[in-house]
């Protein structure tokens, strides 16, 4: 066993404490190990002894060890190191796990909403509600969504939970559920359609709105990455986002899997059973030596050691359980494998494997041949030509010229898929002999051109045939070849890899890119249109490399790096290295940039020869620094400190990403993490402890966070510490329980200002639960031990206290929301219309309080009743100051009094609460104020109006009562609720007998409106408007009754006598009596009627109904005596008279019938138009035809013994026929 003090101690080192932290969420099966110091003591120690271990650290890198420029540049580097121990361990882990598996059953989290989000959805819901989109709604649902889009989008609330990263759009989707169920459940049923299809109507209109114009199928590679990190992720994936949460970069990734062999199951079995090895021995040196941690009690010391070993026992069982050709368990659930390079979803497994043929080339090649010199064999006159040719394809001819000048100029285009192609370029010559079959060949040159060959013409020597005189012919032509699109890079190199050309030799290489997202190197022989080898560049890393002793041939050298390959390359130009080095950087798509090394690679530093620190290399020179990394003894570690970090920045990366996880992790976060503290033996105690640490902070910090996890990890450190967890006793040490006990004080403060602040820390009851959560925890934390529960009156004071402190602090954000200030120099109008506007919102958050938050608090409701009056008290001071402010005689509050009382009385907790007393005792004086000065007003109206009354019909007036000449400028006035219809329903009366009805009509209508909630006052208050009324009534009808007979005193009883329109409208003031007399003075069904009431009531229904005898009787005995006038006129033409023996010499006509004739009629005319009641106009025809016939018998009868003159005759004939 390796002494201590030789390994690195890089878990010393706390600099991830500087980092954000996050929220995770419970781990699943922690496992017994080595005490860990933790806590800021332990920070501190682990730091100081990190650097005293600095210098003998084995996994330095080069040049590692020499000072750097300060502090800072030292502590920098010594969290680089600490964080690529923490990755190799945690490759270790996701490369051969044996404790945990990725968990399936956890909760899917959604998609954050962020500000961009939240603002379009307040554009599309703006734009549904001003009629700008597709989709067809009713009044009701725009109803819903206008005040889902007042009182919840536009919400501050809304805004802050959004910033806070915890609202998802399912969020936004529950709250308008539940605000429509409310709504539909108070429509009335529609035959045939039920209200759940309403709902899911609704429900999918609202999911149209929200998504706009958005396809919801169609995500974006980032939403697609980040959806993926909820499922079950494979090794690669899991790889690549712990790169991400440690800052490793992709190369020292890549070095680090290959120097730990994490392809090679036997090996990484071997590394475990090394690993259990040493804690073994270190249980047994603990035990030896008795070294422990101090404990909570002495007893527990023997028993650590036994923790220690079962621990280890434990996983070698775990690991015995493994079959042996498998090694680790296989990630059999995988994803669909992603087009996007470089992203943690990209899989382990190999995509479509390049063949051969994928990547042949075609070229274009100009060949051009300017001349030859050199040419003596032949003659002057002599004809040659050249001939061209590409190797495999077809040869081509210049034009002949004579031997004197043999130049062309002439260019031959060409097509091959050979990326070293073979050019033939012949001289001839014709044969003059009469047997020759061919033209002698005399000359030519063969070329091996390349894309990145000279383009100008050139000399070539030929070769000439044996004893041939030209021994110095040369060929002027240039051979161009034109570089494909897909080539970008071409050249000779060396090159040997693990995989590909594992000899170390020369080739001619070039870079073919064969898609979007695939490249290939490719090394080709001459003429062959297929590669001879070839690697796909897929996750390789290139970066340039320090020269290789070993190898023969190159002068410069670059690698590439992939898990499990390594390929070295050299050339013999350092600018051909660069231009491979970018186009291969270019083609892996890697995300480190290789940066070529300094041509000098030593300086001259003040504190000596200081080499610079090169990229990590698997070449056996530099592999110190990984191999560091790799052999550190993992016993050495403090591995509670390096979990702490680790834990800290996967919380930090998980409430970074884009999902609304309120603090728990993905399941493959979960299964590194659940694997690391079982293979590294961290104490669950500490583990949950650091996590509760962590996710406090975020609470604190005005993040959203799952009480549900503090609970689980509060719960699981409370039975450990108090000895009782669910697997027995376990050793607790004096650390453990101190930072339990400051823990437990933090969660209490905590979870007191978030009940506190329950409408801000829990907006809406989003997330849903989390309040109830909340207070379950309180009492969990209260608790003393684990088993004595917390006495119900501490914990139900504790949330009284909240919630009275809630109440000041709600409405302080009230009216800092409202903008209201407390001004005594505003005018009362305006005090008093803040009043109303703060009453409206005051019950806005209390219904939103009731609608959200009352079932968390369901176990003690008289607690937010208590809550509720308070914070309608604070809100009495600013209403009681603004009612003060209000002139004497001002009815103006009477709508607040409505407001509020309207809610109160319809909230069981609330009503005849302390508030709404109050509420009564401010308002009993100015109701029963009001009532005075109205009984005193319609008295007045009633008298003064009569006296001013013309008794014409309201037909021909106004109705508008404040043109009335019956106002009274010092009496109040009245207005009518907008729910009221026009003050006369009938303009047949007066406008006094209007004007009073109306009156009191709209004045019970306003005291039955008040919904007075104390029975004994509201029966009171009707009783008196009642008999109110009823005086005032039987006065109108006196009057009325007055009037009526003045005017038929006055009226003659020629025929010249008319029924005038002001008779009509007194008959109708009497009729609209009748008919207000059932409403306006009897008493509400129910209620008790004494017999003196009744009495009262039924002595007004007299006097009605005699004062409609009466004036149909002086009526009747008005148009009777016309009668009576006309038959003393016929009675001069009596047999016998004076004037009968005259008046027989005349001829008197029918003037006389027709003149009585015609005042019947139009009398009649008058009646009928004037009077409403139809019934009383024919009672009055009745009884005046009765009497008219009466009359006339009268007078028949008392001529029986006379004979009639003609003229009487006619006349009785003509009125009697008329009249019927």
């Amino acid at each position: 066993m390796l002494d201590p003090s030789s390994s690195e101690d890089t878990g010393g080192d706390t600099g991830g404490d500087s980092d954000p932290e996050a929220a995770p969420e419970a781990p699943k099966k922690p496992a017994a190990g080595p005490a860990g110091r933790r806590g800021e003591d332990d920070a501190s120690s682990s730091r100081a002894a990190g650097r005293r271990r600095r210098s003998a650290a084995p996994g330095a890198e080069p040049g590692a060890g020499a000072p750097h420029s300060g502090a800072a540049g030292e502590e920098e580097e010594e969290q680089r190191k600490m964080k690529l121990q923490i990755y190799v361990f945690v490759l270790r882990c996701i490369a051969y796990p044996f404790n945990a598996k990725q968990p399936t059953d956890m909760a899917r989290r959604q998609q954050k909403v962020n500000k961009q989000q939240l603002q379009a959805a307040k554009e599309r819901f703006l734009a549904f509600l001003s009629g700008e989109t597709q989709i067809v709604a009713d009044e009701a649902f725009c109803n819903a969504v206008r005040s889902y889009y007042e009182g919840f989008l536009k919400s501050e609330r809304v805004s802050r939970m959004v910033h806070s990263g915890g609202c998802s759009a399912g969020d936004f989707r529950e709250v308008f559920k539940k605000n429509i169920e409310r709504r539909v459940r108070s429509l009335p049923e529609i035959d045939g359609l039920s209200k759940e299809t309403v709902l899911s109507s609704w429900i999918a209109k609202y999911d149209a709105i929200y998504r706009g114009e958005e396809d919801a199928r169609r995500l974006t590679p980032r939403a697609q990455l980040s959806a993926a990190s909820e499922l079950i992720l494979s090794k690669e994936q899991l790889y690549e986002m712990f790169q991400q949460i440690l800052g490793i970069r992709k190369f020292e990734h890549q070095l680090l899997y290959n120097g730990c062999q994490l392809d090679n199951v036997d090996e990484q079995a071997a590394q475990i059973r090394r690993e259990l090895d040493g804690r073994l021995q270190l249980a047994e040196k603990i035990s030896r030596d008795g070294r422990h941690t101090r404990f909570v009690s002495a007893d527990m010391e023997p028993l650590y050691v036994e923790e220690l070993r079962s621990a280890v026992n434990l996983l070698m069982a775990n690991l015995e359980s493994l079959p042996v050709s498998k090694g680790g368990p296989d990630f059999k659930q995988k994803l669909k494998r992603s087009t996007m390079n470089n992203s943690f979803l990209d899989m382990g497994d190999e995509g479509d494997v390049l063949s051969k043929s994928d990547v042949v080339l075609s070229f274009t090649l100009e060949i051009v041949i300017v001349e030859v010199q050199g040419l003596k064999s032949v003659a002057p006159n002599r004809v040659v030509y050249c001939t061209m040719e590409v190797e495999g394809g077809e040869k081509l001819q210049t034009d002949q010229a004579e031997a004197s000048r043999p130049q062309w100029g002439t260019q031959g285009d060409f097509t091959t898929t050979h990326p070293l192609p073979s050019v033939k370029v012949k001289l001839f010559t014709e044969s003059t002999g009469v047997l020759a079959l061919e033209d002698k060949e005399l000359g030519r040159v063969v070329l091996n051109p390349t894309t990145n060959g000279p383009k100008q013409a050139d000399f070539h020597r030929m070769v000439v045939p044996k004893s041939s005189q030209d021994a110095e012919l040369k060929i002027k032509l240039a051979v161009r070849m034109d570089k494909p699109p897909n080539m970008k890079h071409s050249g000779y190199l060396y090159a040997s890899g693990q995989r590909v050309w594992k000899r170390w030799k020369k080739r001619y290489f070039v870079l073919v890119q064969v898609s979007q997202y695939t490249f290939a190197m490719c090394s080709f022989r001459e003429k062959k249109a297929e590669p001879q080898e070839l690697m796909q560049l897929e996750g390789y890393t290139v970066d340039y490399s320090d020269p290789q002793p070993g190898l023969q041939g190159g002068r410069v050298f670059f690698n590439a790096v992939k898990e499990g390959d390594l390929v070295m390359l050299a050339c013999d130009d350092e600018q051909d290295r660069m231009l491979w080095v970018q186009a291969m950087y270019r083609a892996t798509g890697q995300s480190y940039k290789p940066v070529p090394p300094p041509q000098n690679k030593t300086t001259n530093c003040r504190r000596g020869l200081h080499k610079p620190s090169v990229p990590i290399s698997l070449d056996p020179s530099q592999r110190q620094g990984v191999e560091g990394l790799i052999s550190a003894d993992p016993c050495r570690f403090d591995h509670a400190a390096l979990f702490s970090v680790l834990q800290k920045r996967t919380l930090q990366h998980r409430m970074n990403d884009s999902f609304s996880c309120l603090g728990w992790f993905s399941p493959g976060q979960v299964f590194v993490l659940d694997e690391y503290c079982a293979r590294y033996g961290v104490r669950g105690c500490h583990r949950h402890l650091s996590y509760l640490r962590d996710l406090m902070e975020y609470s604190e910090s005005s993040a959203l966070v799952d009480p549900t996890l503090l609970h689980y990890s509060y719960a699981f450190c409370a039975s450990h510490v108090h000895g009782n967890r669910p697997d027995g006793m376990g050793t607790v040490t004096a650390q453990e329980k101190q930072d339990f006990e400051a823990i437990r004080r933090r969660i209490v403060s905590l979870l007191e200002n978030q009940i506190t602040h329950f409408r801000y820390c829990f907006p809406f009851g989003r997330p849903d639960g989390a309040l109830k959560a909340t207070l379950s925890l309180q009492e969990r934390v209260l608790m003393k031990d684990i088993t004595t529960p917390v006495p119900p009156e501490e914990i139900k004071n504790l949330v009284r206290r909240c919630l009275q402190s809630a109440a000041q602090i709600n409405y302080s954000q009230l009216m800092e929301y409202a903008q209201v200030k407390a001004d005594p120099r505003a005018s009362p109008g305006k005090r008093l219309e803040d009043a109303m506007r703060l009453g409206e919102l005051c019950m806005e958050v209390l219904q939103q309080n009731d609608e959200h938050h009352s079932e968390a608090f369901s176990w003690w409701p008289e607690l937010m009743a208590e809550h509720a009056e308070a914070f309608l008290s604070v809100y009495a001071a600013d209403m009681d100051a603004a009612l003060q402010a209000q002139p004497v005689d001002s009815w103006d509050s009477f709508p607040l009094f409505q407001l509020l009382n309207n809610f109160l009385r319809a909230d069981p907790h609330l009503c005849d609460g302390s508030f709404h007393k109050h509420l009564q005792a401010l308002f009993v004086p100015l109701v029963v104020r009001y009532i005075d000065l109205m009984e005193s007003s319609i008295a007045q109206s009633i008298h003064r109006g009569f006296e001013q009354e013309t008794w014409h019909s309201v037909k021909s007036l106004t109705h508008n009562l404040a043109s009335l000449p019956l106002a009274l400028p010092q009496m109040p006035s009245f207005t009518a609720p907008a729910w009221m219809g026009p003050p006369c329903e009938s303009t047949n009366g007066s406008a006094t007998s209007e004007d009073l009805f109306w009156k009191l009509d709209a004045l019970q209508m306003f005291v039955l409106d008040l919904h007075w909630p104390e029975a004994e006052f509201a029966k009171h208050l009707e009783q008196r408007l009642k008999l109110m009324a009823s005086d005032m009534m039987e006065a109108c009808i006196k009057r009325t009754k007055w009037a009526f007979d003045c005017k038929m005193q006055k009226a003659g009883r020629s025929t010249e006598f008319r029924v005038a329109p002001p008779l009509c409208t007194m008959f109708n003031v009497l009729m609209d009596a009748k008919k207000q007399c059932s409403k306006l003075c009897v008493l509400d069904a129910g209620q008790e009627i004494d017999r003196q009431w009744q009495q009262y009531h039924s002595k007004i229904d007299v006097l009605i109904d005699e004062a409609f005898k009466d004036m149909i009787s002086s009526l009747v005995a008005k148009l009777t005596a016309v009668l009576d006038g006309v038959l003393s006129k016929l009675s001069r033409y009596d047999e016998g008279t004076f004037f009968s023996s005259i008046l027989s010499f005349t001829n008197p006509g029918m003037d006389l019938a027709d003149t009585y004739i015609t005042f019947i009629r139009q009398n009649q005319d008058a009646l009928r138009d004037g009077v409403a009641d139809e019934l009383h106009v024919d009672e009055v025809f009745e009884q005046w035809y009765s009497g008219a016939m009466k009359a006339a018998c009268v007078w028949l009868a008392d001529r029986l013994d006379l004979q009639l003159h003609t003229y009487q005759l006619k006349t009785l004939i003509k009125i009697v026929k008329m009249s019927h």
